[in-house]
């Protein structure tokens, strides 16, 4: 398994979430939030990507000069929990290794808004992250996007197939713009400079 990041290599930016317009404003879509950000950024739209179930957008992050980065953005048509597919797809044929892959997903375990990149590591419990390893091993970077544990006795598949709450939602643009930030931070500057200014 290739854990090298290749500098001038392409990087796959994989934002995870649902397909269809019932699940767009979930938790569990903040992914696909982020990465139609980042579209925007780089004035892509994202398009159906050949043979592989999934939609992306090709274009460049960064500065003029070495630290400017290609990166294909995309997002999995195939539901959460087949995200593997779909993703090792868009790695064979942008031939991009694995440590060059980041996903952007919803994470339980950390406070509503709060940031964590690492590489590697386990899926606690997370089924688009769980395809994925399964798929492809775990040493993929993640940006790990926080939306705290359910309240009460709520079951975590209900909280994270329900929309974010009317208070989340004032704080919600701002926070999908950090992540967006800390994507190409982690592109550009690498894993250990982007942890110092984003894993708060």
């Amino acid at each position: 398994m290739d854990v090298t990041t290749d500098a001038n290599g392409p990087w796959l930016i994989v934002g995870l979430g649902n397909p269809g317009p019932e699940y767009a404003n979930n938790r569990h879509n903040v992914g696909f939030m982020v990465a139609d950000l980042l579209a925007e950024r780089v004035g892509g739209r994202f398009k159906r990507a050949g043979k592989a179930q999934a939609q992306v957008v090709e274009g460049r992050i960064g500065p003029p000069g070495p630290a400017n980065r290609r990166v294909v953005l995309a997002k999995p048509m195939s539901f959460m929990n087949l995200s593997g597919g779909p993703v090792n797809a868009l790695k064979d044929f942008y031939k991009v290794p694995v440590a060059n892959i980041v996903a952007i997903h919803d994470e339980l375990d950390i406070d509503y808004g709060t940031l964590r990149l690492k590489l590697g590591g386990g899926d606690n419990g997370h089924n688009g992250l769980k395809s994925m390893t399964k798929a492809f091993g775990a040493e993929y970077h993640r940006v790990r996007f926080g939306i705290g544990r359910p309240p009460g006795r709520m079951q975590v598949a209900d909280f994270v197939l329900k929309d974010f709450s009317s208070s989340e939602r004032k704080e919600l643009g701002y926070f999908v713009d950090r992540a967006a930030d800390a994507v190409e931070a982690l592109v550009i500057e690498g894993l250990e400079r982007a942890q110092s200014t984003y894993n708060s």
